[in-house]
């Protein structure tokens, strides 16, 4: 069992920036894909970025080049900076721990933080 945290949610104003952190409990976090989702009132989950073991990267079109995804090993710990943050990037935002093992899949998430983007 895989616990995940996240923190780094509040408020800001649009155009502003925030970081939120990841910690995961797994003492083998670095065989982990990680991936950063979000959900908005009355719309599904959706994939924000993700961050495979080896360091690969992907994102959403539409936070391409406003939106970072990193891990920290060392630190059990995976990271998302948000610059340039618009209205519509207000949701909760949840984290994502997957890693598939003796050909079963392993899926964890956490509980969410909110980030509301609002002048």
């Amino acid at each position: 069992q895989v616990q995940l945290v996240e923190s780094g949610g509040g408020l800001v104003q649009p155009g502003g920036s925030l970081r939120l952190s990841c910690a995961a409990s797994a003492s083998i976090f670095s065989r982990y894909a990680m991936g950063w989702y979000r959900q908005a009132p009355g719309k599904q989950r959706e994939l924000v970025a993700g961050v495979t073991s080896g360091n690969s990267t992907n994102y959403a079109d539409s936070v391409k080049g406003r939106f970072t995804i990193s891990r920290d090993n060392a630190k059990n710990t995976v990271y998302l900076q948000m610059n340039s943050l618009k209205p519509e990037d207000t949701a909760v935002y949840y984290c994502k721990a997957e890693r598939i093992n003796m050909g079963l899949r392993y899926v964890y998430w956490g509980q969410g933080t909110q980030v509301t983007v609002s002048s």
